[in-house]
């Protein structure tokens, strides 16, 4: 009797492990389909399509899902697709036929704007869908709305973002994980692929701001208006949801300082080349003192030495200072059809999968200020006309609002009508560089408003005198 008593007792155990399929809720969940909408059918819609459709057995069997795309909604549903439609899937220029369709439990937004895209963003959100979008400037402007939105939700939604900040980089990821343990001191990068590219081609190459802004042009580095990209407002959305991720605060984009590179020339290159280094647009966030933040877009100096110094072409590159990782760098394709259409496709396998975000822009922080000035070395390029006193009238007009100069350099004069020499000042603050850039343009000899970039690289004495 004992002996058969153990028998069951064996049999009832091992049964305890061979579960019929049938009965095993996690793996019947994970087998079945998520039905997806896509808003936009251009170059990185097109994307995503061809490798959810070249991948569908390798996704499938890493979810344990079905990934159909449904319906792809674009402005012309007539135009010719450079990307072949999925069997079974509609193309449409009706929102609704992807927003009130109850099969589709997850939309993905890669049609740009701020407008539409927003009503279909927050539409998608409150029907119970999950997105996945590739919107910097929708997430910029709306952030704190698409937070609430997400926190007064009846049903959970997971809002997913990876491709909307430097394209192909898992820089968003990383925020949301690696760096939870950590305290972030700064965050500098390029993050426009357009304006580095311009950039480069002015330095390498030679090259007028007209010059490289046509050859963007050409290779589709800039849209038909670049104004976004050249003007530094790119950026500043971008460097905005990273401030957000990486020191928790909230700021309004208009409260960031922002310059772009329309004022830069051939002449700004050749006083680099000088110095010994190369400019870069770069967006700047640094935490300079116990609970104060602060953060800035504009053309920077910077050392050949400095590791963003030598990303070239359309290349983007951030790097993040912190406590415990201490100096951490990522590199690579900030925009184009793949690189964006990668992370796109990473945030829908998350989704796949089950995994849960339940705050995508990390918790807020309600104590640190920000402070929309900065202090730094600064380069300011002065155009003048033949006169009496330049160098004298300078010097008061910077010693009035606290700026102190380090060095004045001048190239060998080329044209007298077009004659400029470079202040590089002492750590000052930003405004009171303004003040002193507009006293400056009062006087007569002064051609045109002085322009002003700071000096990242604090050891620049020394690479200029090596």
């Amino acid at each position: 009797m004992l002996l058969l008593c153990s028998f069951l007792l064996l049999i009832t155990s091992a049964n305890a492990f061979f579960v019929p399929q049938q009965q095993r809720s996690p793996l019947t969940s994970l087998e079945a389909t998520r039905t997806i909408g896509i808003f936009g059918g251009g170059t990185v819609g097109g994307g995503i399509v061809e490798i959810l459709t070249k991948k569908a057995a390798y996704f499938k069997e890493l979810t344990g899902s079905d990934l159909v795309v449904k319906t792809i909604c674009v402005r012309d549903a007539n135009k010719k697709r450079d990307f072949v439609i999925p069997e079974g899937c509609t193309v449409t220029d009706k929102y609704d036929d992807i927003l009130t369709d109850p099969d589709i439990d997850m939309v993905v937004e890669v049609m740009g704007g701020t407008t539409d895209a927003k009503n279909i963003v927050f539409s998608s959100l409150k029907a119970g869908k999950d997105v996945v979008t590739a919107n910097k400037a929708l997430i910029a402007m709306y952030l704190p709305e698409i937070e609430e939105t997400l926190a007064n939700m009846d049903k959970p939604v997971q809002f997913r973002y990876e491709a909307a900040v430097c394209g192909g980089i898992p820089v968003i990821r990383s925020f949301q994980s690696d760096f939870v343990g950590d305290e972030v001191s700064m965050i500098s990068g390029i993050i426009n692929g357009c304006t580095n590219f311009m950039l480069t081609e002015m330095d390498q190459f030679g090259r007028t701001y007209d010059e490289a802004l046509t050859e963007a042009s050409r290779l589709g580095y800039a849209e038909a208006d670049p104004t976004l990209d050249v003007g530094g407002f790119d950026a500043r959305s971008k460097l905005k949801i990273l401030m957000r991720l990486g020191f928790g605060v909230e700021v309004p984009e208009d409260k960031i300082a922002c310059r772009g590179i329309t004022d830069l020339t051939k002449l700004d290159f050749d006083y680099a080349k000088m110095m010994g280094g190369t400019i870069k647009l770069l967006g700047v966030a640094e935490r300079v003192e116990e609970g104060k933040i602060t953060a800035f877009v504009s053309p920077c100096y910077l050392t050949k030495e400095e590791p963003l110094a030598s990303v070239s072409g359309a290349t983007n590159a951030i790097e993040v200072s912190s406590r415990n990782l201490q100096s951490s760098t990522y590199i690579g394709q900030g925009a184009g059809r793949y690189p964006t259409a990668n992370s796109c496709i990473n945030d829908i396998i998350a989704l796949a999968k089950g995994d849960k975000s339940p705050m995508p822009f990390n918790p807020l922080d309600k104590v640190t200020e920000y402070v929309d000035d900065y202090s730094s070395t600064f380069y300011i390029r002065i155009r003048y006309r033949d006169g009496l006193g330049i160098t004298r009238q300078v010097g008061e007009a910077c010693e009035k609002v606290g700026v102190s100069i380090h060095s004045i350099l001048q190239n060998p004069i080329t044209r007298r009508d077009d004659a400029a020499f470079v202040l590089i000042t002492e750590k000052v603050p930003l405004q009171a560089v303004k003040e002193a850039c507009k006293a400056m343009e009062e006087f007569d000899w002064c051609n045109g408003l002085p322009f002003y970039m700071p000096v990242i690289s604090e050891n620049w004495v020394e690479k200029m005198s090596s």
